[in-house]
C-alpha cells in the first residue's frame, strides 16, 4: 500500500470524535429494528475471534452492536467464543444447530469457516468483520486480492472499514508530536485488516515530513506478534520498538496494545501509546495517561445496523465499508494529550481529513480502489 500525495491547504471540518462514530458505509441507510413476527423469532449470533469478547476493542465492539440490536428487537442473542483456531469451524456449526439466523463472525482469521459454513447453509445469513466474503479475495501484507473483491455467495455480507484513512491522521499526529524522531507500529499477524493500518501510519507520517521538511522515521512496519493476545511477546515486541528510540506506539490486533501499555510503563519512558478499533481511553482507562489517541473503526454501528436489516428481512451482501466521508472511520480526541500537541495539530488534522474526504489526498489501500 502506498500513498499519493498532492499539496493540501489549512482549514476545514471538525475531526471525527468518538460519539460523532455512526456507519453509513456504502449500502442503504440501515433498516430501524423492527417488531415484525419475523424479528420476534430471530436469533442473531456470533463467533469471537481468538481476542475474546472483553478484548477491550475489536471483539468487544462486535459484542455491544449485537446485543445492543438485540435489546432494542427484544431477543435473545447467542455467543460463542474461540480459545484456539480449531474453535472457529466448530463454534459456527454450533450456532446452525441452535437456529441462529444470522451468524457473524469477528475477523478475518474466521473467514474460510464461515464462507465454508455459508456454502453448507444457504438459508442462514452470515456477516464477516474485516473480510470481503471472498475466499480468493486479499491476502498478504500487501493487500492485492487474486480474486475479484466480492462475496462468494449471497449470504454472507462484508462488513469493512478504509482505517488506512484514520491511520493516516493519526500518523500525521504522532509525527507532529514525536520528540526523538521515531515511532513505531506492530501488528498481531500480517492480515490486509492489521496493515491497512500500520501502512496508513506510516504514510500519514510521511506526509507530515513532506509538509514540513522533517525525517520522522516510523519503525515496525514488518512486524508481528504471531497472533491476537496480550502476553510476554507482545510486551517484548513493544519493548523492542522503544528501545530503537520509539517514543509513539501503535500496536494493531485487539488486546496486544494492553503490553505495549505494560512496556512503556516498565521502561521508564516518555513513550505515548495509540489504541485501534475503540478508543482505549474509555475502554481500558489502565493506561489512560499514556493514550495519544485511537484509530477508530464503527464497528458497534455496523454490526447493530446489519443485525438491524436481518431482522426486518433486509439483508444483502452488499458490503458495508467505513470511511472518513461516512463517519466509519476516525480518531479519538487526545484527552490527557491535547495541551500536550501542537496548538496547530487540530486545524491541519481537519484540513487532511477535508482532503481525503474530497480526494485531493489519495490514501491508497486495498479497499479503496485507487
Amino acid at each position: 500500500m502506498s500513498i499519493t500525495f498532492r499539496k493540501a491547504t489549512i482549514g476545514g471540518l471538525a475531526l471525527v470524535g468518538t460519539s460523532a462514530l455512526l456507519l453509513a458505509g456504502c449500502a442503504a441507510a440501515p433498516a430501524a429494528p423492527t417488531t415484525t413476527a419475523k424479528a420476534s423469532n430471530f436469533i442473531p449470533c456470533m463467533v469471537s475471534d481468538l481476542g475474546g469478547f472483553d478484548d477491550k476493542s475489536f471483539n468487544q465492539l462486535g459484542f455491544e452492536g449485537l446485543t445492543e440490536a438485540a435489546d432494542k428487537l427484544g431477543v435473545k442473542p447467542i455467543t460463542t467464543q474461540s480459545d484456539a483456531e480449531t474453535d472457529y469451524a466448530p463454534n459456527i456449526q454450533g450456532l446452525v444447530d441452535q437456529g441462529c439466523n444470522l451468524i457473524v463472525t469477528v475477523g478475518f482469521a474466521l473467514s474460510a469457516a464461515t464462507l465454508e459454513a455459508a456454502e453448507k447453509n444457504p438459508d442462514v445469513e452470515f456477516a464477516l468483520i474485516d473480510d470481503a466474503a471472498d475466499a480468493a479475495g486479499a491476502t498478504g501484507e500487501d493487500g492485492k486480492a487474486t480474486g475479484d473483491g466480492k462475496p462468494d455467495f449471497p449470504n454472507t455480507k462484508p462488513i469493512l472499514f478504509d482505517t488506512s484513512q484514520a491511520a493516516f491522521l493519526a500518523g500525521y499526529a504522532a509525527a507532529s508530536y514525536t520528540k526523538t524522531g521515531t515511532i513505531g507500529t506492530f501488528g498481531g499477524l500480517p492480515f490486509p485488516t492489521v496493515t491497512i493500518f500500520m501502512q496508513g501510519f506510516a504514510d500519514g507520517a510521511a506526509y507530515y515530513n513532506e509538509q514540513k521538511g522533517k525525517d520522522v522515521k516510523t519503525i515496525g512496519l514488518k512486524t508481528f506478534t504471531g497472533g491476537f493476545e496480550a502476553n510476554d511477546t507482545a510486551k517484548t515486541t513493544a519493548t523492542n520498538l522503544i528501545d530503537q528510540g520509539a517514543d509513539v506506539i501503535l500496536p494493531v490486533g485487539g488486546p496486544i496494545f494492553q503490553s505495549a501499555g505494560a512496556a512503556i510503563e516498565d521502561s521508564g519512558k516518555d513513550v505515548a501509546l495509540l489504541g485501534a478499533d475503540a478508543d482505549v481511553y474509555d475502554t481500558f482507562p489502565k493506561y489512560d495517561k499514556l493514550y495519544f489517541t485511537s484509530v477508530l473503526k464503527g464497528i458497534k454501528e455496523g454490526v447493530a445496523a446489519v443485525v438491524a436489516d436481518a431482522a426486518a428481512d433486509k439483508f444483502d451482501n452488499t458490503p458495508y465499508i467505513g470511511t472518513l466521508e461516512n463517519n466509519g472511520v476516525g480518531i479519538a480526541p487526545f484527552h490527557d494529550y491535547e495541551s500536550k500537541v501542537s496548538p496547530d495539530l487540530q486545524g491541519e488534522l481537519d484540513a487532511i481529513k477535508a482532503d481525503i474526504i474530497s480526494g485531493k489526498i489519495v490514501v491508497k489501500s486495498y479497499l479503496s480502489g485507487n
